[in-house]
C-alpha cells in the first residue's frame, strides 16, 4: 500500500486542498518521480493542435443548416415551404423557397469560405517547425506533434508554440517578452526562471532534469497562474517553489532581447490561454432588436388574425349551396361529408402560406449587412484616429451600432480615461516637510540640482537619515526594470551620466516616481541576480537583495518589498494609498503627512504614502514561512496571499508621501458638458481618494463651480446613520426639484438654479447595496437612485472593480432600464465594461485588457463625443426607418392580396404573379434601404456635433416606440387601400382597350403591383435629406430594373415554364393611355397624406432636426458669408473704419484678419479678399459692392 500517497492525501485536505482534482500534474521531460515520492499517473492531454474553424468536411452541410434554421425567421419560412410542398397553396413553392434558399445559400457560401481560410491557416500554424529535447538531443516536430510535459526551445523573435513554464535561458533565468498578439501591449515584460533550474543550460543538463509541475487546469485568464514545482535530487529531499504568471511564456507571445529559452510545455492546443480567449463574450442585445422581435410578435398576430378571418368567411361563404362549387367541380355527396375540421385547417394553413409575405424574411439579411457595412464608418473616420497612437478605433461587435445612439448614462473611469496617465512627479513630503522641484515627467529626466524648498517645517533639525531612507524605499519599493536605450524604442534617459538606459513599468506612477527621486541624486540602476542597485547622492552604489516583493492588487492598494542590505540589515518597504497604509502605521509623523496628502488631493494631484518596518532575522524567517506556504497552495492562493500580506504589512514607520499630477486629456472638458447638454447622464467611478477625484471632475466639468455638492461617505455615515443620511440628502433635493421642473434627460433645471452634485465611496456604496436583516435595502437603493436622478453628475470613489460593475448594474437594472456605457482603459474597468449595454475599451497605458473585452475601443476618451452624437445618431436613424419601412412595404405588398380576396369568393387566388411574390424584398425593393441605411443623414455632421442637444430627439427609441409603428402600420393599409379600390373603381366595368376589351385579373393584379413599387421606392426618395449619386442610382435604378425585367417577363415566352399566364400582360397595360393616368393618379393620392402630415408637423410640432434643417435652408441664402484664411492671434484688437492713416497700416499687423468676402446679387456674385477687423467692419477693399458691417461676427 502506497502509504506516502495517502499521507499525502491526508495532507492536502487538511490544508483545504480538497478540490485536488482540479488541478495536473506534468512530469518533465515525461520522466516518472523517484520511488517514494508520489505515484507516477500518466495522464492524456490533447496535442498542440490550433482548430479555428468550425465546421470539417464531413459535418458542413448539417451542422451549418441546423445553425441557420436556428433563427426563427428562417425556420418560420421553412415551414411554410414545406406546407406548400404539402398541401395544395394558392401559390407555388417557389415564392417562399427561392428567397429562403438564396438567403441560405449565401449565407452558406460565405460562412464556408470563411471556414476555409481558417482551415488554411491552422494548418499554417500547425505545422511550423519546433525544437524539442529527447534523449539530450534537440529535434525538430511540427508544432502540432508537441505534447505536455516536452522541454521545448525558443530562439530570439519566435512565438512560443505553446503554454510553457520558464526553465532556463541564455540570459541567466531573465528573458524579455512582448504579448501585443494576445492583450496588445507593446511594451516589454520580463519573465523569471526558478532558482533552482535557472542554471541548466544545455540539453543534456536539461535531460536530466527530475521534476513534476502541480498546476490549474486551463484557465483563460492570461494575467493569473497558479502552480508549483517539485524538484527532487538523488541525495536531498525534494524542493517545492511556487510559479506564478511571472514564470509562465504564454503562446503567442514573442521572445525579444533574449537568444534562447527553455521552458516545458503546461498547455498545448486549445487548452493554451491564447485558445481559450477565442471564446467569444456573452452576447448583448440592442434595444432595436427587441423592438424588431416585438413588431415581429405583432405581424404574426396580424397573419394569424388574417387567415382566421379569410377561413372563416370562406365557410360563411359556401354556406349558401350556390356558391359551394362552380357547376363544373361539383362535389359529391361523399366529399361534402368529408372531415371538416380537417378542410378547415388544410385552408387556414393555405391563407397563412398565401399572407406570409407579411414578415418580412429579408429584413434580417439587410439589418445585418448595413450592421457589418456601417461599422466600417466608425474605423474609417479620420477625426478618430490618433497620430500619437497611431492607431484608430475598432470595432469588436457590430451589433450594437445603434445603441450608441440610445445611451442615457456613461460610467467613466478617472485614471487613463478622463487624464492622460502620464504622471508628472511635483513633490514629495518627508515628516511634514515638503520637498519641491521642477516636473520630471516619466518621458524624461534632468540632472541639474537644485536647492530643496522646505514649506511648514518646524524648527526641529532636519533627519538626513529618514530622508535618505524615503529616497532609497522609492529606488528599491517598485516593479521597474531598467533595459539599455537600443533595446526599446524609448528616448534616452540620463544623459548627464551617458547612461542609454530606460525604465519600463506597466505602471505609470511607479516610472514618474523613480525618475523623480533622481532630483534629489537617488537613482535606481538595475536588478541583476535578484540584487538591486541605486546610486546614491555621494554617487555610491549600493546593492540591496530582494527576499520578497508582494505585489499590488486594487483590493489592497498597496504593495511592498523585503531588501537585506549590504550591511545585513532587512527592511521591509511599503508604498500605496493614504487610505490602504494611515491604518497600519505605529510611528511617524502622521498628522503632518496626512495634512499634505490632504492638501495635495485638493489640488487634484495623486498621492502615494510611504513607509517601513525593520525586521529581525527571526522575524522574516516566520514572514518568508508564511509566504512561502500561501505560494505554494494549489487551492485558493490568492486568499491566502492577501491573508499573509496583511499579517505583514503591519506596524509601518511612516515616512512621507509622494505627489504626482495626471493631467486631463485633449477636449475631455468639452466632451463631458457636450454629453450632458445631450441628455446623458456622466458618472465618474474611480479608486482615487475623493479629494483628488473630485478636483478632476471641477476640472472636466462634471461639477461646476455653482454645483451643490452632497456627500455620501463613510465620514458622514460615522456621525449619522446611512438612513437619516438618505432621507435628509432625499428632502433636500427632491424639495427642490418639486418647485422647480427638471429637464428628464440631463437632470438640469430650467433656470439652472439648483445643480447638485453627489459624491459616495465604495464603504458608503457596499452599505446601500447591503441587503440588510430587516429588509431595508431594497428601500435603500430606490432612494439611492432617486437622489441620484436628480443629481447632474455623480462621483463615485475608493471604488473596487466589483464595486464598478455594481453600480452599472444598480442603474441597468432599474424600474426605467436605460441604457449605459463604461469606457475604461485598465484591467479594472473590464467588469463594467461587460456590465454595461455597451463598452468601450480605451487604448490607454495600462495594457490593452479593457479594448479587448470591450464593444468598441477608441483611442481617446474626446473620440466619445463623435462616436455617440454623430455615429450613435446617424446609426439609430437609419436603422429605426430601416425596420420601420421593411414593415410599412410589406403591409402595402400583402394587405391588396387581403381585400382581393373578399371580390374572388375567398378563394385563395393570388393577386400577384409568382415572380413578383419572389422578387418583391429581393430585387426590386432591397436596395434604395439598404443603402439608405448606410448613407442618410437628415442633418450634416457639423450640426450633429456643434447642437448636442439634437441627441435627445432620438432618446428613449423614440424612432421604434409604438406610435410610430402603429403611424407606419397604418399609412401602409392605407396605401394598400388606395391601391387596391383605386384601380377597382377607375377600371371597373370600363373597356380598357382599343378593341373594347376590359382588363383581366393579372392585369389587374399587375397594375396595383406597378403602384406599390413606384409608391414604396418614392415614400424612401421623400425620406432621403442626403442625395449622392449612389442613391440616385439605386432608387431610379430600382424603377428601371422592375420595367425592364417586366417588359422581359412578360415579353418572351420562356421554355422552362409549364405555363405563362403573365405574356404580354405588362405590354398590354402600358399601352394603354387609362393606366398612365391611374398610375399617376394612385401615386399621388397614395403619397399625398404622408407628405401633408409632415408638412404640418414641421411647422406646428417642429423637432430640433427639422428646425436644423430650416436653419441650413436659410443659411444657403444669407447675403455674404465669411471664411477664414488665418487664425487670429488675438480678440482683443478693433479697428475703426473710419480712423487715421496710421490706423489703417495698423491692418497689416499679426492682429488683423483675413477673410473671403463673397457677395451676392440677383445674377452674379462676386468673391474679393477682404481685410476686416474683429468688429465685423469693412476695413478696405478694391471691390465695386456694397457690404454694411454688422459689428459681430457670425459663423454660419
Amino acid at each position: 500500500m502506497d502509504w506516502s500517497g495517502i499521507g499525502s492525501a491526508i495532507r492536502r485536505w487538511c490544508a483545504g486542498e480538497e478540490n485536488w482534482v482540479d488541478n495536473r500534474t506534468v512530469y518533465i521531460g515525461h520522466r516518472e518521480p523517484p520511488p517514494g515520492t508520489e505515484a507516477y499517473i500518466l495522464q492524456k492531454y490533447p496535442d498542440n493542435r490550433i482548430v479555428s474553424s468550425k465546421y470539417t468536411f464531413w459535418n458542413f452541410f448539417p451542422k451549418n443548416l441546423f445553425e441557420q434554421f436556428r433563427r426563427i425567421a428562417n425556420f418560420y419560412f421553412l415551414i411554410i415551404f414545406l406546407v406548400q410542398l404539402i398541401i395544395d397553396t394558392p401559390t407555388s413553392p417557389v415564392t417562399s423557397g427561392l428567397p429562403l434558399f438564396f438567403v441560405i445559400i449565401v449565407t452558406a457560401v460565405k460562412q464556408g469560405y470563411e471556414d476555409w481560410l481558417r482551415h488554411k491557416a491552422d494548418n499554417a500554424v500547425n505545422k511550423c517547425p519546433v525544437h524539442i529535447i529527447q534523449d539530450g538531443k534537440l529535434v525538430q516536430k511540427q508544432s502540432y506533434k508537441l505534447h505536455v510535459g516536452d522541454i521545448v526551445m525558443t530562439k530570439e523573435n519566435e512565438t512560443f508554440a505553446c503554454d510553457m513554464v520558464f526553465l532556463s535561458s541564455s540570459a541567466n533565468g531573465t528573458c524579455f517578452v512582448t504579448t501585443a498578439s494576445l492583450d496588445g501591449e507593446s511594451s516589454t515584460k520580463t519573465y523569471h526562471a526558478v532558482q533552482e533550474t535557472k542554471s541548466l543550460q544545455t540539453e543534456e543538463e536539461l535531460d536530466t532534469l527530475n521534476a513534476t509541475i502541480e498546476c490549474e487546469q486551463p484557465q483563460p485568464d492570461l494575467y493569473n497562474f497558479v502552480g508549483r514545482i517539485n524538484i527532487y535530487h538523488e541525495s536531498e529531499g525534494p524542493i517545492a517553489r511556487p510559479l506564478g504568471s511571472e514564470n509562465v511564456l504564454l503562446r503567442g507571445a514573442t521572445l525579444k532581447n533574449t537568444k534562447i529559452v527553455y521552458g516545458v510545455a503546461i498547455y498545448t492546443g486549445m487548452e493554451t490561454k491564447m485558445a481559450l480567449n477565442y471564446q467569444s463574450k456573452s452576447q448583448k442585445r440592442s434595444a432595436v432588436e427587441k423592438s424588431m422581435n416585438a413588431f415581429l410578435v405583432v405581424y404574426l398576430c396580424i397573419l394569424v388574425s388574417k387567415a382566421l378571418i379569410t377561413t372563416v368567411l370562406k365557410y360563411v361563404w359556401q354556406s349558401d349551396s350556390m356558391r359551394d362549387d362552380p357547376w363544373f367541380n361539383m362535389k359529391t355527396q361523399t366529399e361534402r361529408r368529408k372531415n371538416k375540421f380537417l378542410s378547415s385547417f388544410t385552408d387556414f394553413l393555405a391563407f397563412m402560406v398565401l399572407f406570409n409575405y407579411i414578415i418580412p424574411v429579408s429584413m434580417y439579411v439587410t439589418v445585418e449587412m448595413q450592421k457589418f457595412f456601417g461599422s466600417y464608418f466608425i474605423t474609417w473616420d479620420e477625426e478618430m484616429f490618433d497620430d500619437e497612437l497611431y492607431e484608430g478605433p475598432t470595432v469588436n461587435t457590430s451589433d450594437l451600432n445603434e445603441e450608441l445612439g440610445q445611451v442615457e448614462y456613461v460610467f467613466t473611469d478617472k485614471t487613463g480615461t478622463l487624464t492622460e496617465n502620464n504622471m508628472e512627479f511635483i513633490e514629495c513630503c518627508i515628516d511634514g516637510r515638503v520637498h519641491v522641484s521642477q516636473s520630471i515627467s516619466n518621458g524624461q529626466s534632468f540632472y541639474s540640482h537644485i536647492a530643496i524648498d522646505f514649506i511648514d517645517a518646524p524648527v526641529a533639525v532636519v533627519d538626513r537619515g529618514r530622508e535618505d531612507l524615503f529616497f532609497r524605499a522609492l529606488c528599491l519599493c517598485h516593479t521597474v526594470q531598467v533595459k539599455r536605450e537600443d533595446q526599446t524604442d524609448c528616448p534616452k534617459q540620463d544623459q548627464e551620466n551617458r547612461r542609454s538606459s530606460v525604465y519600463i513599468s506597466s505602471s505609470p506612477d511607479e516610472i514618474a516616481l523613480v525618475e523623480g527621486v533622481k532630483r534629489y541624486g537617488y537613482s535606481f540602476l538595475q536588478l541583476r541576480d535578484n540584487y538591486m542597485e541605486l546610486e546614491n547622492a555621494e554617487a555610491e552604489v549600493e546593492r540591496y537583495e530582494l527576499l520578497e516583493i508582494l505585489k499590488f492588487d486594487s483590493v489592497r492598494r498597496r504593495m511592498s518589498v523585503i531588501v537585506r542590505s549590504e550591511s545585513g540589515e532587512i527592511i521591509m518597504f511599503c508604498k500605496g494609498a493614504d487610505s490602504s497604509i494611515f491604518p497600519r502605521v505605529k510611528e511617524g509623523k502622521l498628522d503632518l503627512v496626512q495634512q499634505r496628502v490632504q492638501h495635495n488631493a485638493v489640488e487634484g494631484l495623486r498621492t502615494l504614502c510611504v513607509g517601513y518596518k525593520v525586521l529581525t532575522c527571526e522575524k522574516y524567517e516566520e514572514i518568508h514561512t508564511l509566504l512561502q506556504n500561501a505560494k505554494l497552495s494549489l487551492h485558493d492562493r490568492d486568499r491566502k496571499l492577501a491573508e499573509a500580506y496583511d499579517v505583514v504589512e503591519m506596524d509601518l514607520d511612516l515616512l512621507g508621501a509622494t505627489a504626482v499630477e495626471d493631467r486631463l486629456q485633449d477636449k475631455t472638458a468639452e466632451t463631458v458638458e457636450a454629453l450632458q447638454q445631450a441628455g446623458i447622464k456622466v458618472w465618474v467611478l474611480t479608486g482615487d481618494k475623493m479629494e483628488t477625484a473630485a478636483a478632476t471632475c471641477y476640472a472636466c466639468k462634471l461639477f461646476r463651480r455653482t454645483t451643490q455638492l452632497f456627500e455620501l461617505t463613510t465620514k458622514r455615515i460615522e456621525e449619522q446613520n446611512l438612513h437619516d443620511v438618505l432621507f435628509d440628502l432625499s428632502r433636500t433635493i427632491l424639495r427642490q426639484s418639486g418647485t422647480l421642473r427638471r429637464d428628464s434627460y440631463s437632470g438640469f433645471s430650467q433656470l439652472d438654479l439648483h445643480d447638485y452634485g453627489l459624491i459616495i465611496d465604495g464603504a458608503t456604496l457596499s452599505l446601500v447595496m447591503k441587503p440588510g436583516e430587516n429588509g431595508n435595502s431594497s428601500s435603500y437603493k430606490d432612494l439611492f437612485l432617486e437622489i441620484c436622478r436628480q443629481c447632474s453628475g455623480v462621483l463615485c470613489c475608493r471604488m473596487a472593480p466589483l464595486q464598478k460593475a455594481q453600480i452599472v448594474k444598480l442603474i441597468k437594472v432599474s424600474k426605467e432600464h436605460p441604457i449605459t456605457l463604461a469606457i475604461g482603459d485598465g484591467a479594472n474597468d473590464v467588469s463594467m465594461i461587460l456590465e454595461a449595454h455597451v463598452g468601450i475599451g480605451i487604448l490607454g497605458k495600462e495594457g490593452r485588457q479593457a479594448a479587448r473585452n470591450s464593444d468598441y475601443c477608441i483611442p481617446k476618451f474626446k473620440h466619445l463625443k463623435k462616436l455617440l452624437l454623430v455615429h450613435g445618431h446617424y446609426y439609430y436613424v437609419r436603422i429605426a426607418e430601416l425596420v420601420q419601412y421593411f414593415f410599412y412595404k410589406n403591409v402595402c405588398f400583402i394587405f391588396p392580396q387581403f381585400l382581393y380576396q373578399f371580390f374572388c369568393g375567398f378563394s385563395q387566388q393570388p393577386l400577384y404573379d409568382t415572380a413578383y411574390l419572389t422578387l418583391y424584398n429581393i430585387s426590386f425593393t432591397s436596395l434604395p434601404i439598404l443603402l439608405y441605411s448606410l448613407m442618410e443623414q437628415h442633418v450634416s455632421v457639423d450640426a450633429l456635433k456643434r447642437d448636442p442637444t439634437l441627441y435627445r430627439d432620438i432618446a428613449k427609441n423614440s424612432l421604434l416606440c409604438w406610435k410610430l409603428f402603429l403611424y407606419w402600420t397604418f399609412l401602409g393599409v392605407f396605401d394598400a387601400v388606395v391601391f387596391f379600390f383605386g384601380a377597382y373603381l377607375l377600371f371597373d366595368h370600363s373597356a380598357m382597350t382599343s378593341n373594347g376589351k376590359v382588363f383581366g385579373n393579372w392585369t389587374f393584379g399587375t397594375l396595383v403591383f406597378t403602384v406599390l413599387v413606384f409608391t414604396v421606392t418614392l415614400k424612401l426618395a421623400l425620406d432621403t435629406h442626403h442625395w449622392t449619386w449612389m442613391n440616385h442610382l439605386v432608387i431610379w435604378g430600382s424603377l428601371v430594373f422592375y420595367i425592364i425585367f417586366s417588359l422581359l417577363w412578360g415579353g418572351v415566352i420562356w421554355p422552362f415554364l409549364n405555363y405563362q399566364t403573365m405574356y404580354y400582360v405588362f405590354m398590354q397595360m402600358l399601352s394603354t393611355g387609362p393606366a398612365w393616368l391611374g398610375i399617376t393618379l394612385l401615386l399621388t393620392v397614395s403619397l399625398l397624406p404622408d407628405v401633408v402630415k409632415k408638412v404640418i408637423c414641421r411647422q406646428l410640432w417642429p423637432t430640433a432636426a427639422d428646425k436644423v434643417q430650416e436653419h441650413l435652408r436659410k443659411s444657403e441664402n444669407q447675403v455674404s458669408e465669411f471664411t477664414p484664411l488665418a487664425p487670429a492671434p488675438s480678440s482683443i484688437y478693433t479697428n475703426n473704419m473710419h480712423g487715421s492713416q496710421e490706423q489703417r497700416k495698423s491692418l497689416s499687423t499679426p492682429n488683423s484678419r483675413k477673410m473671403t468676402h463673397t457677395y451676392w446679387t440677383e445674377d452674379e456674385y462676386s468673391n474679393n479678399l477682404t481685410v476686416l477687423d474683429y468688429s465685423g467692419n469693412r476695413c478696405s477693399s478694391n471691390a465695386h459692392c456694397k457690404f454694411v458691417g454688422s459689428g459681430l461676427e457670425t459663423a454660419v
